[in-house]
């Protein structure tokens, strides 16, 4: 008898699935595909890096994206590029030229050549350029006044210009340091910026020329505290004017105290004017501060707004005054604090951190805050053992 057909069995789905293992064909298979579509991609795409997949745009062309793998670390941003301070330039003194002194010395002294110092100086003596016929170093006179940079050599092959190039906050020294202020009478005036390093003292100068309020003060304080100090008033402010005069003769009063220097008659621009001009200015304002306080204001010029060239020294150097003072600590006290200008706390500070053994210090009879400024700022010298001097103490006559 025929058995009845049976029907198809239905997988149990309580029951999983033998597992195939690596050595099913099928896996096999799989991998080989996988592996051999890996070596194709590293020969196609050398450069495509890991973690970066392709895809297709809307537009059809192949965009690239760059996968991070889970939990990877945000990248740290680069770093912002911090442009380097400018290493500072070597820049120009000047040396009057002493009796016995010839271009070997000097160069010696500087750390430079002869050459070097023809070069610099062609242009103010004509016996020292070598490019003319005239070329003769071994002629050089007590009284001029050398243009060099020390320890630097000049380039025969890229001289230097003509024309003098003196800064006008360089000081005129010596190869010790020391103030060379020797020029022969009637020659350039020689640039003071400070006196001799290594001492205590101190030179207090003080302008007159613009505002004059609180001058009267600023003179009783110093002589109340036997402070020196020397005043450069122009003649037009000091003489002229009440308050102006006041001042002066406050301070004629203690020859002992103070010492004037001239500022021109009523601060001109020295740099415009010609040498007969200079002259009138310095002796205009001269006879009236000598009328008014009987001391004479030779050999001390201080030319307005600092400015000066090599004309100017020798139209001032004719004229009889032999030392241009400049300085090395300027208080910037005739600007008012509205417009930037320091507070009594700012001039303090600026002067007793910056002054040094032979410092030359910038002041105004009219600065904003000055008298407010001056009992801590001699304190503030005191207790670094600096003693204030008037020029002639420091620099001699």
């Amino acid at each position: 008898m025929d058995k009845a057909p049976q029907p198809a069995r239905l997988p149990d789905p309580t029951v999983a699935p033998a597992r195939r293992g690596p050595g099913s064909p099928a896996v096999a298979g799989a991998l080989a595909v996988v592996v051999v579509a890996l070596v194709a991609a590293i020969l196609i795409l050398p450069g495509l890096p890991l973690g970066v997949t392709q895809t297709d745009s809307p537009t059809g062309s192949p965009t690239t994206a760059v996968v991070l793998p889970t939990g990877s670390p945000t990248p740290s941003p680069m770093p912002s590029f911090i442009r380097p301070t400018p290493t500072p330039g070597p820049t120009f003194t000047t040396y009057v030229v002493r009796a016995g002194d010839n271009l070997n010395s000097i160069a010696r002294a500087f750390g430079t050549t002869p050459r070097s110092l023809a070069w610099w100086n062609r242009g103010s003596y004509a016996s020292l350029d070598p490019e003319t016929e005239s070329y003769d170093p071994n002629h050089i006179e007590p009284g001029w006044v050398f243009v060099l940079i020390p320890g630097v050599v000049v380039d025969d092959a890229n001289p230097p210009s003509p024309s003098p190039g003196v800064p006008t906050s360089e000081p005129t020294v010596g190869p010790t340091g020391t103030p060379a202020i020797t020029p022969l009478p009637g020659g350039p005036a020689a640039v003071v910026s400070h006196g001799q390093r290594g001492t205590t003292q101190v030179a207090l100068t003080f302008d007159m020329g613009g505002r004059l309020d609180p001058a009267v003060e600023i003179v009783q304080w110093l002589i109340d505290h036997e402070v020196h100090a020397t005043l450069f008033p122009t003649g037009k402010a000091g003489t002229t004017t009440a308050e102006g005069r006041a001042a002066l003769e406050l301070a004629a009063t203690r020859p002992d105290l103070f010492a004037f220097g001239n500022h021109s008659w009523d601060h001109a621009d020295f740099t415009t004017l010609s040498a007969a001009e200079m002259a009138d200015q310095l002796q205009s304002s001269e006879t009236a501060i000598q009328d008014l306080t009987g001391a004479t204001t030779l050999p001390w010029f201080r030319p307005p707004y600092g400015a000066w060239t090599f004309a100017v020294r020798e139209g001032v150097g004719a004229a009889g005054w032999s030392r241009l003072v400049m300085w090395d600590v300027d208080t910037i006290d005739w600007k008012p604090t509205a417009d930037g200008g320091p507070t009594a706390d700012d001039i303090v500070t600026k002067v007793v951190a910056n002054a040094q053994g032979g410092s030359i210090v910038l002041m105004h009879l009219g600065g904003w805050h000055t008298l407010e400024a001056l009992p801590d700022l001699l304190a503030g010298l005191q207790s670094r053992g600096l003693v204030p001097v008037t020029l002639s103490e420091m620099l001699g006559s």
